[in-house]
């Protein structure tokens, strides 16, 4: 039986539907968690609750764009989401040394995090367009972001904007919409792994002195503070946004010092090296902050809400090729995420909404 409507057949509009389901449950259940691990402790959930409502108002935004202008929407959306990388009040243009850039608070993160994002929109849109020389053009913009995105001084995004580039290239030859998702969830997974292995000190000595140097001992440092920790309290966490408090490498300079207290002037002065990355107070990580600040089961939920995304993305109605677009781009999100503070800013999770709402939203027509 096919919908009139769809065009499709009515268990994939069941799926369709199942998988809205499980987004209000997801989110939601982020939503209540954070509430619960703040509950009687010195926590703001604030940031994690805006996260959240980031997203799920990004992704509606995109089902309702993308459904009356599905090219449209997701070239808008790149070249809004080039613009706030260059010019928006948290982007960076220094030149880096190492992964974490020594930018304002990891504001590079968002830069790289920014332009990824943008090369998936408009890779998506190119898929969308109806006319080929349309098709070029949005590809030789995608192809500039990434070229941007190097010229910044953000070498990492640029290699995910690349990665994006190259998977959306090649997801015309692909037919099995699922196989692609599922590999690309490995290997978001597979830099997560790695981040926790070089916290834990198990790899080959020689592999873990070349991690460490490209990610800074810094980083490190802190990765091993937020694992500490959430060993401490596994199960309710430390409480939202109180690693900067119970982390050592955290406060830096700042020991003691209420967390109002702390300025940019003091950063400024902390007596840092030249090149070190500046404290702000988090783990420069969203698995290991999560993991710190709202236990296992937090960490659990933040792997449901990616898994939700890719659920929904294949159970879209939109072709393969765009889907597996704005998979490829989700998941190098989900890499930067893993290694910097990429989903700390606003601006990138409502992106990420938007770019999932887009490849999923079933065209009016």
């Amino acid at each position: 039986m096919t919908s009139p409507v769809l065009g499709t057949s009515a268990s994939d509009v069941r799926e369709y539907g199942t998988a809205d389901v499980t987004g209000v449950l997801v989110l939601g259940a982020c939503a209540g968690w954070a509430l619960i691990t703040a509950a009687g402790r010195d926590a703001r959930p604030e940031g994690l609750l805006l996260a959240v409502l980031a997203v799920g108002a990004g992704y509606a935004t995109g089902r309702m764009t993308g459904a009356v202008l599905p090219a449209g929407a997701a070239a808008g959306a790149g070249v809004v989401g080039v613009f706030l990388a260059l010019f928006g009040p948290s982007s960076s243009h220094v030149l880096p040394g190492s992964l974490d850039f020594a930018g304002p608070a990891g504001r590079s993160g968002v830069t790289a995090a920014l332009l990824t994002l943008a090369v998936g929109a408009l890779c998506c849109a190119a898929w969308s367009a109806p006319a080929g020389a349309l098709r070029v053009v949005l590809r030789l913009l995608a192809a500039g972001t990434v070229v941007c995105a190097l010229l910044v001084g953000t070498p990492v995004g640029c290699a995910a904007a690349l990665a994006v580039l190259a998977c959306s290239l090649a997801a015309g030859r692909i037919r099995r919409r699922g196989a692609g998702l599922a590999a690309m969830a490995v290997a978001a997974a597979a830099v997560t792994g790695v981040t926790f292995t070089v916290a834990q000190d198990v790899l080959p000595r020689a592999a873990s002195t070349a991690l460490s140097d490209q990610l800074t001992g810094h980083r490190v440092e802190l990765w091993r503070d937020a694992t500490a920790i959430a060993r401490e309290h596994p199960l309710l966490g430390a409480g939202p946004d109180s690693f900067r408090e119970l982390s050592a490498t955290a406060r830096g300079a700042h020991a003691g010092t209420p967390r109002a207290a702390v300025t940019e002037q003091d950063v400024e002065e902390s007596g840092r090296e030249p090149g070190a990355p500046r404290p702000d107070g988090k783990p420069h990580s969203a698995p290991f902050q999560v993991a710190a600040e709202q236990g296992l089961p937090g960490l659990a939920l933040l792997a449901a809400a990616f898994g939700w995304l890719l659920l929904a993305l294949r159970v879209s109605p939109r072709p393969t090729p765009v889907v597996l677009t704005a998979g490829a781009a989700l998941a190098a999100l989900a890499a930067l995420a893993a290694i910097g503070n990429a989903l700390s800013f606003t601006q990138v999770t409502a992106g990420a909404g938007l770019l999932a709402g887009i490849a999923c939203a079933r065209r009016l027509s």
